[in-house]
């Protein structure tokens, strides 16, 4: 296969092909619908020869994606034990199925698994791409992914994890358009005098190729216009199996095209079809659906019902094809049957936006059905939305089926479903909403014989209690909920509630607390209930670090981030991730911090306030290394914080705000925003951070020269260092290796050391104001770093200096978004203090200036070692 101006991109995939015998490699292959990303894992494969055993597995536009659809093609292809599992096994053994088949001795022929068209994947698939990206160790083969960059939003699930691919063992290939020569020789070989064919298809391969094979005069401006001039050239046999094909995403099978062969044959001849699989495809999905478009709803319709007959009449036919046709034939009956088999089989592999969408789709057309039918399936949609993130779809459907369990007076189904309410609601930010619920739940499961529902309430009702910092609450209400769960063999609930009282116990200052949840998570990881075993560690570490207790917070972080990655707990890891990044801000790691931080924030949006403190880190460094116009984000997630009232999310955020604007030189209304947190601190139940966020918040607002005495119960450095003893209270965080806070204690008694650890770190507003501070007194002031040793003369923070290098490449701010896994508005943040702190007006000076000074190099944080 002869391909022009792809020679280095196939030169590096068969790099990366000889490099996967030591150990597995990735392919990340992007470009516009039709830049040949295809065609370019095709000519991989055809110059890889015997060196390679290539499957293919490919995502399909279905209305909603099939489950594992790629692995299910792949597991045709490699057969074993893969393909005879798939579709009964659970997910985790699936997975291990694959990787086990892909790993082959050195000297045998590559596995090369291509999976073309990610940017339609479901996300059970997905999982499974980050699945193997973190075992890429442990196989020697090479992940050839395809995906359309232009069609995924910067906030797309792939981005993240694209994102999470090591990157020592991933490949990033962009396709460009044909240059103008190289289209001009496609014109030359073709024998065609087609000047105007490079501006009118912008060098699209697939659209050249069309062009050139159109037998029509000039060039056609649409893709719909070259399709269907080609069409114009069949018979009308041969144009009723496109038009046929056109309605089948993916391919056509030969069953589907029994006794049509000569019609099949002159599509073929055409050029309009190819072979694929069993039967014939379109050579693009724009060429499909150019042709599928061109046809009037009632054809589509009848085409749609044909194959869905056809299909249906087979075994084994996924149901998320059938969903498909059954919709687009306007089939209600067949959606009714198909589309509850297609949610489950999608839940059943962890694709639960998938499954919420199949559910979606058949409970407007249940409208006539028993109420017990209803309840059911808005139970298992509510439960599907939630596992997929999906909260607002939960919440609403949770409440549809508890009003139809109250029709039916089936208790056991209203506690129930008022303890799904309830917990959505607290994920939601609605705390007080959630007891109500939860309370309710208790009340009606009471009124019955007490059973596994009732445990599971009293369970929920002791996390409520738990997370709110009520703590001898939390713990009686887990103890009965763990003596019902132990009398009624229900080990999911005894689990929960043992981690429920061992974290009121740790929270309330307990040490035996984290003794119970080391126990918990040992027994739930021997039972394989991981959800379990990993809240225990998660709840182990954070609250030490609310507390303090770096040396418990860093030996749980070691081991715990490593045990959730390994069974793919990605929502813990995320929310871990933002209290590591805490852990790293008080040791004054700062490039780590930022790391973590924006790991844990790079992936879909979280309802509710449990992402605050990474968003805190992320800002706290940021704003400590001289960036500003951080606010506006600052105070989205004080929002959020101060919605769910607990303090271990109002806590950051009141801090975030207050040192925001201390740094800024407003007193005021950092004073105003400390006062504002510390009412919620006092009035909040007992948490391991509260006295710790009842001191920060006061040292703000000593600070700012409201507040004369430390109050009770404030942690130790921070009533040190209000009550006057600043040597003390540096000693203090000195011994723990937490250089800021020691700099800030020493700012009250000793400037000049106060500064130079401001100055070792970057930290110049802080610097800058301590220096503002001594020529009011009239004080000596230490000279700061000279311009030709600072760590960064442009001012420019790690991430904005990764931001200018992006700019630099001609990258807009949606291109900067997507590569760097930031939302839009931080990229607009961050372009804007580019250029101010460039002094520059235009995106091209400021790419000037990066020239300028070579930045174009990995990202430097001053304070982290690395200067």
């Amino acid at each position: 296969m002869d391909l022009l101006e792809r020679d280095d991109e196939l030169a590096a995939l068969g790099r990366l092909l000889a490099e996967s015998a030591a150990g597995g490699r990735v392919a990340v292959v992007s470009g516009e619908a039709g830049a040949g990303k295809s065609a370019l894992a095709a000519a991989f494969a055809e110059a890889a020869g015997p060196r390679a055993h290539v499957v293919w597995g490919a995502c399909d536009p279905l209305l909603t994606p099939r489950a594992l659809g790629p692995l299910h093609d792949i597991a045709r292809a490699l057969g074993g034990r893969l393909r005879d599992r798939i579709a009964d096994a659970p997910r985790g053994e699936v997975f291990d199925l694959f990787l086990t088949a892909l790993d082959r001795p050195p000297q045998a022929a590559r596995p090369v698994v291509v999976l073309e068209d990610l940017h339609w994947a479901d996300e059970a698939t997905l999982d499974m791409v980050a699945f193997l990206g973190r075992r890429l160790a442990l196989c020697r083969a090479l992940l050839f992914i395809t995906y359309r960059d232009d069609e995924i939003a910067p906030d797309h699930r792939l981005r993240t994890v694209l994102a999470g691919l090591p990157r020592d063992r991933t490949r990033r290939v962009s396709l460009p358009p044909l240059s103008a020569a190289a289209v001009a020789e496609l014109t030359r070989r073709a024998g065609r005098d087609a000047t105007d064919v490079h501006a009118v298809t912008g060098g699209n391969p697939l659209l050249v190729t069309e062009v050139l094979a159109a037998r029509t005069e000039g060039v056609p401006p649409t893709v719909r216009d070259l399709v269907l001039s080609r069409l114009a050239t069949l018979d009308e046999p041969a144009r009723d199996v496109a038009r046929l094909v056109s309605v089948v995403p993916a391919y056509t099978s030969a069953e589907l095209l029994a006794g049509r062969a000569a019609a099949v044959d002159a599509c073929l001849a055409g050029g309009i079809l190819g072979a694929k699989g069993d039967g014939v495809a379109f050579r693009h999905e724009l060429l499909r659906r150019a042709v599928e478009e061109s046809l009037s709803p009632v054809r589509r319709m009848a085409l749609h019902a044909e194959v869905l007959a056809a299909l249906t009449a087979r075994p084994g036919v996924d149901p998320a094809r059938l969903v498909h046709h059954a919709h687009h034939a306007a089939d209600a009956e067949a959606v009714r049957r198909w589309a509850p088999v297609a949610a489950r089989r999608a839940a059943a592999v962890g694709a639960y936006r998938q499954a919420a969408a199949h559910y979606a789709t058949a409970l407007p057309l249940l409208a006539g059905h028993p109420p017990a039918d209803r309840a059911d399936l808005l139970e298992e949609y509510a439960s599907a939305s939630y596992h997929g993130g999906l909260s607002a779809e939960s919440i609403e459907a949770w409440r549809q089926a508890l009003a139809l369990r109250e029709q039916l007076a089936d208790p056991l189904g209203v506690g129930g479903d008022l303890r799904w309410v309830s917990r959505l609601l607290w994920w939601n930010g609605r705390p007080d909403e959630a007891r109500a619920a939860a309370w309710r739940a208790v009340q009606v499961l009471e009124a019955v014989p007490p059973g596994r529902e009732l445990a599971a309430a009293y369970s929920n009702l002791s996390q409520l209690f738990m997370l709110a910092g009520e703590l001898p609450e939390a713990i009686s209400w887990g103890r009965r909920a763990l003596e019902l769960a132990l009398l009624t063999g229900d080990r999911d609930t005894e689990l929960h509630a043992m981690v429920n009282i061992g974290s009121a116990r740790w929270n309330a200052g307990d040490r035996a607390g984290i003794a119970e949840l080391e126990r918990a998570h040992e027994l739930a990881a021997a039972a394989g209930l991981d959800d379990h075993a990993g809240r225990a560690l998660v709840n182990l570490a954070t609250s030490a670090v609310d507390a303090c207790d770096f040396a418990t917070a860093e030996s749980t972080f070691d081991r715990m981030v490593a045990f959730l990655a390994a069974r793919d707990l990605d929502g813990y890891t995320r929310h871990v991730l933002g209290h590591r990044a805490r852990l790293e801000l008080f040791r004054g790691d700062w490039r780590a911090a930022l790391d973590d931080a924006e790991q844990a924030l790079a992936g879909p949006p979280v309802p509710g306030p449990s992402l605050v403190p990474a968003t805190a880190v992320r800002l706290t460094v940021r704003a400590r290394l001289g960036e500003s116009g951080l606010l506006d984000e600052a105070r989205d997630a004080a929002d959020r914080a101060y919605r769910g009232g607990e303090i271990q999310f109002v806590g950051p955020a009141a801090v975030l705000l207050a040192e925001l604007y201390w740094l800024a030189g407003d007193d005021e209304r950092a004073a105003a925003e400390a006062r504002r947190g510390l009412a919620v601190a006092e009035r909040g139940g007992r948490q391991a951070g509260q006295a710790w966020f009842l001191g920060e918040l006061a040292f703000w607002l000593w600070r700012c020269g409201v507040l004369d005495a430390p109050p009770p119960g404030a942690a130790e450095p921070y009533r040190l260092v209000i009550a006057g003893e600043w040597q003390r209270a540096a000693a203090w965080w000195r011994e723990r290796g937490c250089p800021y806070p020691e700099a800030e204690a020493l700012s009250a008694g000793d400037p000049a050391a106060a500064l130079r650890i401001y100055d070792r770190l970057g930290a110049v507003p802080a610097a800058r104001r301590l220096r503002a501070t001594l020529r009011e007194r009239g004080l000596p002031v230490p000279r700061g770093p000279r311009p030709a040793t600072a760590a960064d003369p442009t001012g420019l923070t790690g991430r904005q200096r990764e931001v200018l290098a992006l700019l630099a490449e001609g990258l807009s701010n949606a291109g900067i978004a997507a590569r760097l896994t930031l939302s839009a508005k931080t990229v607009d943040h961050h372009v804007s203090a580019v250029l101010a702190k460039l002094g520059v007006s235009t995106r091209g000076q400021a790419a000037a200036a990066a020239h300028r000074l070579n930045i174009g190099s990995s990202p430097h944080v001053p304070g982290t070692g690395d200067s």
